[in-house]
């Protein structure tokens, strides 16, 4: 994301996903819109297909650095959860800000995939959230929190028991949310430039993927994969991206 845009434009493709439009191509993790195919469904996809600095990758040979700690500063919000026909989206009025090593962002949503997206030396966790950022020039930043199956997930309780089943619904989270909930204990992380993972596949993304999973249950797992059974896009090469870990 190269430069700033107002309105629903940012929210759509802070969430990672394009507009839905009359007429438009409706991206999907399999058959003839699937991706292998994301790049050529329309013009302003075709990074998905060109990209030299794709997400999601397999994490593995990570370089030690002098990466400063991430500080989390979320902030219970007003929340909207809607299922936007690609996951389970929930949308944040004012979540907070994340201070990175490439500056402050702002919290915009977070969603879910399933299996997680990103791979750690060739390993898939059940399900992953991506908490998505935004910085006031319009640079994204994502912080992706690793799920395995344990015991309950209160966070993940909350919303996926008003969780919409159709796509387009929309509805007003009770009491509203706050992304801390969802975060590990340790928040030492994995970090690398990338792009959004589904279309228009836009690179220079900030990514950091925490390291320490948490827990969700075997029957949360199930409640998701009844509406996703599989909403990850496949590992992308590095092309000689450098992944760093604190």
């Amino acid at each position: 994301m190269k430069r700033f845009i107002t309105g629903a434009v940012v929210a759509a493709l802070a969430a990672g996903y394009a507009l839905a439009e009359e007429g438009k191509p409706h991206f999907q993790y399999s058959g003839e819109h699937g991706p292998s195919h994301w790049g050529d469904l329309e013009k302003d996809f075709a990074t998905c297909k060109i990209g030299k600095a794709q997400s999601p990758i397999d994490i593995h040979g990570a370089v030690k650095a002098s990466l400063p700690a991430i500080g989390f500063h979320y902030a219970d919000s007003p929340a909207e959860v809607t299922n936007n026909g690609h996951s389970i989206q929930v949308n944040l009025a004012n979540g907070g800000t994340v201070d990175l090593a490439s500056g402050t962002y702002k919290l915009v949503q977070f969603h879910f995939h399933a299996p997680s997206e990103e791979k750690v030396n060739g390993h898939n966790y059940p399900m992953v959230a991506h908490l998505v950022h935004q910085n006031d020039a319009g640079q994204l930043a994502v912080v992706a929190v690793l799920f395995k199956e344990g015991k309950a997930n209160p966070a993940l309780a909350k919303v996926f028991a008003v969780m919409p089943a159709k796509e387009g619904e929309k509805v007003a989270l009770e009491g509203g949310a706050n992304a801390t909930d969802l975060l590990p204990a340790a928040q030492s992380y994995y970090a690398y430039t990338g792009s959004l993972t589904t279309p228009p596949c836009s690179e220079g993304v900030h990514w950091q993927v925490l390291k320490q999973p948490v827990e969700l249950s075997k029957e949360q797992l199930a409640a998701f994969r009844k509406l996703y059974p599989m909403n990850a896009r496949p590992v992308q090469a590095l092309n000689g991206r450098k992944v760093e870990e604190n």
